[in-house]
């Protein structure tokens, strides 16, 4: 090999050591990287105990849904409608006339309970009247047995003194005069006991009279109370709304017969409240009066406010039509889930009235119980 050749060959050894030793150090090496992880670690770490600490003053539960207590209208008396409101989906205050059926019988049986009012009446007054007459009578017996009671009593004092003087003297009184006496005694006697029975005969035929007038009485009372029911029955042939609220599934038109108890319609109200299902583990910090955020699954972005009206006493599954059976079996404990009432507030917050919300839509509630 030539000078030239073994020089430039040195010199090809001599780059290549340079080039090894110019590599770059580990990752691991450097203080920058672990100053970074430090960095993140440390972030990680305070944003999950922020986190934390946040999360553990809330409990939120997504079984929940908005509720009210729906009234559905239904007649007490059937017949055919002659008149249906057409407020479907609308708002109405209460009172408002919402159905009327056709008002045939109960018209007539009305009429016909007036008229009997009348006619108790005019037997009430002539029960009266047969009152004012037997008092008249015994006024008029008590009048004329004066005069016989008076008359056997001086036959009876006559005929005492007649006794006496004949005990005393034989002679003074003639045996003729002391039968007279005698007889007239009991002659006047009978009369006064038939004054007096004819007395209490008229007293019996008053207080005959008196009853009359209650009974009479007590029949326009019960007239009357057929009047009421009459009018009570025409009234019920009106449907008015018993709240406000927004009418909602209308099941009758105009010529539709209903029968007593069927469903015209009903009226959702305008209290509405949140009942949420939360799990008996989540109601330990739980309390009346907590402040709760509310999440519509119809409005997303709409901020409810509440607050926890309160806590049902029993799990759901307590009032089932088939409750569970756990002393037989095999036993797993599952968590219940407890009903759990909560208002909305409306002063500084929205108000669900003013959105189309009602019962059964999907909620999500958030309270903060610390």
């Amino acid at each position: 090999m030539s000078d030239d050749a073994q020089l430039h060959d040195g010199d090809r050894r001599d780059d290549g050591a340079e080039g090894e030793g110019a590599k770059k150090p580990s990752l691991f090496r450097r203080p920058l990287f672990w100053i970074i992880l430090i960095v993140v670690v440390a972030a990680i770490v305070i944003g999950g105990l922020l986190y934390y600490l946040n999360a553990r003053q809330y409990e939120s539960t997504d079984d929940a849904y908005v509720d009210a207590h729906i009234v559905r209208l239904a007649p007490t008396v059937g017949g055919t409608l002659k008149a249906v409101a057409d407020l479907d989906n609308r708002h109405v205050e209460a009172g408002r006339l919402l159905a009327v059926i056709e008002p045939s019988g109960p018209e007539a049986q009305l009429t016909e309970a007036e008229a009997g009012v009348q006619q108790a009446i005019a037997q009430a007054e002539q029960a009266k009247a047969q009152v004012i007459a037997a008092r008249a009578a015994r006024d008029r017996a008590t009048a004329q047995a004066r005069a016989p009671v008076a008359s056997a009593q001086k036959a009876a004092n006559d005929l005492t003194r007649y006794q006496a003087l004949q005990k005393l003297d034989p002679a003074a009184v003639a045996g003729q005069q002391l039968d007279q006496a005698r007889a007239q005694a009991r002659t006047t006697a009978a009369e006064a006991a038939a004054a007096r029975q004819a007395i209490e005969s008229a007293g019996a035929d008053v207080a005959v009279a008196e009853r009359q007038v209650k009974a009479a009485e007590a029949v326009v009372a019960a007239r009357r109370a057929q009047v009421e029911q009459a009018k009570v029955t025409l009234g019920d042939l009106k449907l008015t709304a018993p709240v406000s609220g927004q009418v909602v599934n209308r099941q009758v038109n105009v010529g539709s017969y209903v029968a007593p108890g069927s469903q015209l319609m009903a009226i959702v109200p305008d209290k509405m409240w949140v009942t949420a299902n939360f799990k008996e583990t989540q109601l330990t910090l739980m309390r009346v009066g907590q402040p709760v955020s509310i999440k519509i699954d119809a409005f997303p972005d709409v901020a409810f406010e509440g607050h926890v009206d309160s806590v049902q006493r029993g799990a759901g599954q307590a009032f089932a039509i088939l409750p569970s059976q756990n002393a037989t079996g095999n036993f797993v404990k599952v968590v219940q889930r407890v009903p759990v009432r909560i208002v909305f507030d409306t002063k500084d917050a929205p108000d669900p009235r003013d959105y189309p919300i009602g019962p059964g839509m999907s909620a999500i509630p958030t309270v903060k119980v610390r």
